[in-house]
């Protein structure tokens, strides 16, 4: 069961110099390997800890619960970048958003672009795309790399909002029908009927709208959480650990991103994750479904299924909604595989793996050798308990927007214990974390006695890693798109900076925030 993959491991150092991408697609196949059907689910915005096999208290997910119990658990998965666009720009390329240079929501995406479907694609495989694309604006045309495309326009909808609202089935606009998770699950289901595995390796890659605001249970799922009680997140560390927390999570407060005013909305985030936790569930029934076709087809057992999110979100850590931010809620997703003929059912790995690890992975589940300009590498040798040379630290960038001003450029070095997170272009504290022994993040150690070394080694590491990967140039983009840029007043602004008048409102603006 793990001979084949022997072949596949490339010795790998930590740090290696920055290969150019090609302008050829040149798919090198690995003698020997047996090429494995794979299925790559992502969904949006789901957090790393709302599974229930993880104890969370709303969340319902027998179906991804099975995988992590018949498949591996890769408990400390991270983006390179926790917004939409970058985050699956690295998935597509196994690149670091500054060298794929898809900084943004808004952003075209850089001509020369390669993702790494279009290997699997040149070496003959069935590829499709279903869901979400959300990269180069609203754009919804089909992309290179796939046979089979369907997709929608920017963030999509949940239901069709008329009855003229299309969908892009191969280049052709085709009505929305209904709920739009359980659309294409049905699309995804059509498609799999119609492969031959056994003739022709596939590929799919379905990518739901959900769990994205506004969130939208089914009928069958809404309401089905609201007695359900929980513990709220954190949102003020206690007084004792409140020292050297920047000042801008202060005056993020009361903004489009804070626990105060979000959305510039009067949003009651208790209920705002209920209403999550009820969307998720029809991703999770959608999910039992896949599982259960690729057992009709006989494939269950040789199938490669992995299961991610493009970012985590946070409900009211550090102040915070949303994303953008390095820390924990906000970096890590769930991530999750099976394949029974390959992996031994309740494995769990420790080690650091990210966004940029998926293509190389499926290539190599597929057989094929990854291009040497990839950042990441295949995690598939970690599943198996295999020894193979493995990063310490992980990179996580973020550029400011000037759509949402409030999140300043983050820069972070994030390994097995300790995280280093430093802000460009502001005059704040930085921040250093112990993982161990404060998971929540609540205590700033940067400026405590004993861990002075520490940061500076990481502060170190963390330039010396963006150099040796070529993102010491800052990317810039031209704003595009409305600036959510106020403040609500009576929400604790003595305590933060004074801010112009103009951007201070005196009561909530947004009433279509759920």
């Amino acid at each position: 069961m793990l001979r084949y993959l022997l072949p596949l491991l490339l010795t790998t150092a930590s740090l290696v110099a920055v290969v150019p991408v090609p302008t050829e697609i040149v798919p090198e196949r690995v003698a020997g390997a047996k090429p494995r059907n794979v299925v790559f689910i992502l969904t949006d915005d789901h957090r790393y800890d709302a599974m229930s096999f993880m104890g969370h208290p709303l969340a319902r997910t027998p179906h991804l619960d099975a995988i992590a119990r018949n498949g591996v658990h890769l408990k400390n998965a991270l983006v390179t970048t926790s917004l939409c666009s970058p985050s699956r720009a690295s998935i597509l390329t196994g690149l670091y958003t500054f060298r794929h240079r898809v900084i943004d929501n808004n952003r075209p995406i850089p001509p020369g672009t390669v993702y790494f479907p279009q290997y699997l694609q040149k070496a003959g495989y069935a590829t499709a795309f279903l869901g979400k694309w959300h990269m180069g604006g609203e754009s919804d045309d089909p992309q290179p790399g796939f046979d089979h495309w369907i997709s929608f326009r920017g963030q999509g909808h949940y239901l069709p909002p008329n009855p003229n609202y299309t969908l892009n089935v191969n280049g052709q606009r085709v009505k929305q029908k209904g709920y739009i998770t359980d659309e294409l699950t049905d699309y995804a289901i059509d498609w799999l009927k119609q492969q031959k595995p056994a003739e022709k390796p596939f590929f799919l890659y379905l990518s739901h709208k959900a769990v994205h605001a506004n969130f939208t249970p089914a009928d069958r799922h809404a309401g089905s959480l609201a007695n359900r009680s929980f513990e709220k997140p954190i949102l003020d560390p206690v007084p004792e650990r409140a020292a050297h927390r920047p000042r801008w999570l202060q005056d993020q407060r009361n903004s489009w991103h804070g626990a105060d005013f979000p959305y510039h909305s009067a949003l009651d985030i208790e209920q705002y994750y209920r209403s999550y936790c009820e969307t998720l569930s029809a991703v999770d029934d959608g999910v039992g479904r896949i599982m259960e076709q690729l057992k009709a087809m006989g494939i269950y057992e040789d199938t490669l299924v992995i299961y991610m999110a493009d970012n985590g979100f946070m409900f009211g850590e550090h102040g915070l909604i949303d994303k953008r931010v390095a820390y924990e809620a906000s970096i890590r997703v769930p991530m999750i595989m099976q394949c029974p003929n390959l992996f031994k059912g309740g494995t769990v790995v420790d080690k650091v793996v990210a966004n940029i690890d998926i293509a190389p992975t499926v290539m190599q589940a597929m057989g094929l050798k990854a291009p040497a300009h990839f950042d990441g590498q295949s995690f598939l040798p970690l599943a198996q308990g295999l020894s193979v040379p493995w990063r310490e630290h992980f990179l996580y960038v973020y550029y400011w927007e000037k759509n949402y001003p409030q999140s300043p450029t983050v820069f972070a070095l994030r390994g097995d214990r300790y995280k280093y997170i430093t802000y460009y272009g502001l005059w704040d504290a930085d921040e250093l974390y112990d993982l161990q022994t404060d998971p929540n993040e609540q205590q700033n150690l940067l400026y405590r006695e004993g861990y002075a070394t520490i940061a500076k080694d990481m502060e170190k590491k963390l330039y010396e890693t963006m150099a040796e990967l070529g993102g010491m140039e800052i990317p810039l983009n031209a704003p595009a798109g409305s600036s959510s840029n106020k403040r609500l007043a009576p929400r604790g602004g003595q305590q933060s900076a004074d801010f112009p008048e103009p951007l201070v409102v005196e009561k909530p603006i947004n009433v279509n925030a759920h």
